[in-house]
């Protein structure tokens, strides 16, 4: 697991997360952005599947990429990281080598990816399918 995912888990895991008040939001951005550009970089995701998974645009995402966004994730948006974050989580436990980062740019047969890639699938399917990818993988490593 990447420091900025070790640092987003202990965040998370100091109470109940809801991300909807703006002091948790403000101490929880600076990990989860560093962990969604980590894991899209490891998936070989481009900036605009990188924007569209974290809910931003392609100009706020290139500012995060450089180092140059001092914003606040709304709470939708970290809804958005903690699900990746587990999808990518999930993923390291399942394959013990690089299929892990393959995987989400690979057509997929299961039930919920309608023969797209998984980075597709929870583009278009948004918050309600990263969850449901997360719970995949999870069902799939036997961990539901």
């Amino acid at each position: 697991m990447t420091d900025a995912a070790v640092e987003w888990a202990q965040a998370a895991h100091a109470g109940l997360q809801t991300f909807s008040g703006e002091a948790d939001r403000r101490r929880l951005t600076g990990a989860a952005v560093k962990a969604v550009l980590r894991l899209v970089e490891a998936w070989s995701g481009s900036n605009a599947e990188g924007a569209a998974l974290l809910g931003v645009s392609e100009s706020t995402w290139d500012r995060m990429k450089g180092g140059k966004w001092d914003g606040t994730l709304s709470q939708d948006q970290l809804t958005r990281a903690s699900a990746l974050i587990g999808v990518f989580k999930g993923l390291h436990l399942l394959f013990a080598d690089d299929m892990a980062d393959r995987w989400p740019k690979l057509v997929n047969r299961g039930p919920i990816f309608d023969r797209k890639t998984p980075i597709q699938a929870m583009i278009e399917g948004g918050i309600p399918r990263m969850i449901e990818t997360r719970q995949y993988i999870d069902a799939l490593r036997g961990g539901l």
